[in-house]
């Protein structure tokens, strides 16, 4: 099937915003022959960005392990005690901000901060998260954090606090959900998401590629995203890094040309969110980064950890996107649409 052919009711103008995809339009267009997806996905993107604003987001896990979901994904659940993370205290607020100001000195300009819990706790816990915020805001940059579940009261203490974005990742599709995450349902997910967003919070969700999930799967994903009125500032695309101890340790590697397809499909029904090319990234070679690029990616994670796993170095980054020609712009919180 040429991309020009797509059938019927799955013709869609590509590149307008819409908030009615369905799964079969989103899957026609993911299973386009690869070369005239990234076309398309590539004329989509420079349409509504500019090619060569590339964001690099920092991530620090400023509390890690002892988390009592069950994702099967996660070292750091408490049910996995195999993957061998320690359970470690929330990070002090000044060692958090000098990591911040570190980041920031290396080319980052988003700061994003990890905390591994089901929800956080009103008290001193979440009243450090709260300065860590505005201390991140203080250094000029845009700031996300991921707690878990938030109730509408902390999404607007966050808010106050000038927090950029918050991330709240859906992980898969609603029927293969259940097979990866049995401790928070899918309507809580999207319950925290719609507290973040009535309180004036930007929107990071995205999910993960590779836990045995089908096409459509992840095509189901990609719709609940872009059936959000406005879609997700940022949509992370990630490659599963299976982690000895964890119940996925065993799946197989992605394929790079299936992160390729995420990305693209991503933009071309989210066309102004930053679709982020995120865990799973170390695994690809400068080629493949370039094609998910070219296909819309324009985020990255930059750093040598993803909260508990690795990730390309800053070196290698800089040096990549120097050969592109590519500038990182400054921090700026677009809405999606």
């Amino acid at each position: 099937m040429s991309a020009t052919s797509l059938p019927g009711s799955q013709q869609p103008d590509l590149g307008d915003i819409r908030h009615d995809w369905s799964v079969a339009e989103i899957r026609a267009i993911h299973d386009l022959p690869l070369m005239d997806l990234v076309f398309r996905a590539a004329q989509v993107h420079r349409r509504h960005n500019d090619p060569a604003d590339i964001q690099r987001a920092s991530l620090l896990s400023i509390k890690t392990g002892g988390c009592p979901e069950d994702c099967a994904y996660c070292p750091q659940s408490a049910h996995h005690k195999g993957a061998g993370v320690a359970r470690e205290r929330l990070m002090p607020v000044e060692t958090v901000l000098t990591e911040a100001a570190a980041a920031k000195a290396a080319g980052a300009q988003r700061f994003c901060m990890g905390a591994a819990w089901r929800q956080p706790k009103d008290g001193p816990e979440f009243d450090a998260v709260l300065a860590m915020v505005r201390g991140v805001r203080g250094l000029g940059m845009e700031a996300c954090v991921t707690l878990g579940m938030l109730t509408p009261s902390q999404a607007g203490r966050l808010a106050e606090a000038g927090l950029t974005s918050y991330n709240h990742n859906l992980d898969t599709g609603p029927d293969f959900y259940e097979d990866i995450i049995s401790t928070r349902t899918y309507d809580e997910r999207l319950q925290t998401l719609a507290n973040v967003r009535e309180a004036g919070i930007g929107v990071c969700c995205g999910g993960i590629v590779g836990m045995g999930e089908g096409v459509t799967d992840r095509a189901a994903m990609l719709q609940v995203l872009s059936n959000h009125a406005p879609h997700p500032e940022s949509v992370p695309i990630n490659a599963l890094v299976a982690v000895p101890g964890t119940p996925l340790e065993d799946q197989p590697a992605v394929d790079p040309f299936d992160l390729v397809r995420m990305c693209a499909t991503a933009r071309i029904v989210m066309p102004r969110s930053r679709v982020r090319l995120s865990a799973g990234r170390k695994s690809l070679t400068r080629e493949a980064q370039v094609l998910c690029f070219l296909a819309g990616a324009n985020s990255i994670f930059y750093g040598e950890r993803l909260l508990t796993t690795a990730n390309n170095g800053q070196d290698d980054d800089a040096a990549l996107l120097a050969d592109l020609g590519i500038r990182v712009g400054e921090p700026v919180r677009a809405a999606a649409e």
